[in-house]
């Protein structure tokens, strides 16, 4: 099967996070055929599969997920978004980018290199979950590790399909994710009437100094391979909608991308250094949903590098931008973790959509790290 005919056969099945609604049994199905062992991890909602073929070491994976974002209101879309038209070379739906063609790229590039190696070194794997874009991505890849560890399957190396481009297929590999950090604030205060400040406690007022000095701190300057770590308030809710009503309780939740110059243990404890100085009473939980990860140059930088220039004589930038991939749970264990996929300017909209041309330079980049790496 070819990559783009593939492609549109998993975006017609609407595998909006975190369902899966068929792909990876088709993604299975495929594979099967050409020989990989197929285990299929369910946990809640969330469907996993690990696929692998060969033996022993080396492992070689490919990480990505056939879960999508909801598509917003369809009629604003050209076509709709779970019925895949190419038109003018140009393939539109919804997951084009994010991620289904590179699901399909490195499908075929997988079955198209064991056809040609049987006999190769190691063993080639993908790590496909349904839980990447929305709440239960602690049951999606995540759980696929522990299933690993558990089996003492050590990955070496690891291509996550995020798209990663910018204007070329290949023009951008990020080798890196900054880590992210979740807080959840409650300050409270004691509710009364506008008129009557003296009998009421307003917990707006009381934090805005708080919530200044946190949106104006320098947490780090980042290095060289990392931007300087950023806070961003991202919610903020008091009050009972009456503007006769002072609030009794004010609710902040807000968001750290940090670099590999602090860790999340750090910024916690400045957070609450921060708000200790001032008269509140609070409440603080936080929740880490990732940490940062990096991956210098080695083999596998050196392999994608190589792959690509050899399908379009691109030169590659390295990039730790952007938020945050699957990837963070993948780097922990030891591997060398990158990011390589199809340009990224799409991703998440309405008519999303992606060249054709760029889903067979990556299928042909895919099959070549392979052969770099593995033949």
């Amino acid at each position: 099967m070819d990559p783009i005919t593939l492609s549109m056969m998993l975006m017609q099945l609407p595998s909006v996070t975190p369902l899966d609604a068929g792909c990876q049994q088709l993604i299975a199905d495929e594979l099967k055929k050409a020989g990989f062992s197929i285990t299929h991890l369910p946990k809640g909602n969330t469907h996993n599969l690990w696929a692998v073929h060969g033996q022993g070491d080396p492992l070689f994976v490919f990480a990505g997920h056939t879960d999508v974002v909801p598509t917003g209101d369809e009629t604003k879309w050209t076509y709709p978004p779970f019925e895949p038209v190419v038109k003018e070379g140009i393939l539109y739906g919804r997951g084009a980018q994010d991620m289904k063609g590179a699901i399909a790229a490195m499908t075929v590039a997988a079955i198209d290199f064991v056809q040609k190696y049987p006999h190769h070194k190691g063993r080639v794997g993908l790590l496909i979950t349904s839980a990447e874009e929305g709440d239960d991505f602690r049951d999606g890849t995540p759980h696929v590790i522990e299933h690993l560890q558990a089996n003492n399957d050590q990955i070496r190396w690891c291509i996550v399909g995020e798209p990663s481009s910018h204007a070329v297929v290949g023009d951008t590999i990020r080798n890196g994710r900054r880590g992210s950090l979740k807080g959840y604030l409650t300050v409270n205060g004691k509710q009364g009437h506008v008129a009557y400040p003296d009998k009421a406690d307003n917990p707006i007022h009381r934090a805005m100094p708080a919530l200044h000095e946190l949106t104006t701190t320098e947490w780090d300057q980042g290095n060289e391979f990392f931007p300087a770590t950023s806070f961003q308030l991202a919610n903020i809710h008091a009050g009972t909608g009456a503007l006769n009503v002072i609030p009794g309780q004010l609710k902040v939740n807000f968001s750290f991308r940090y670099s590999t110059e602090v860790t999340a243990g750090q910024l916690e404890q400045r957070v609450r250094d921060i708000l200790d100085k001032y008269p509140l009473e609070y409440e603080l939980h936080f929740d880490l949903s990732g940490k940062p990860f990096l991956t210098k140059h080695g083999d596998l930088l050196h392999v994608a590098e190589q792959a690509i220039f050899a399908v379009n004589q691109q030169k590659t930038t390295l990039s730790t931008a952007g938020g945050t991939s699957d990837g963070r749970f993948i780097a922990p264990t030891g591997a060398q973790v990158i990011e390589l996929g199809v340009i990224n300017d799409t991703i998440h909209q309405v008519n999303e959509h992606v060249g054709v041309t760029e889903i067979e330079q990556l299928t042909q980049m895919y099959y070549k790290v392979l052969v770099g790496l593995l033949s």
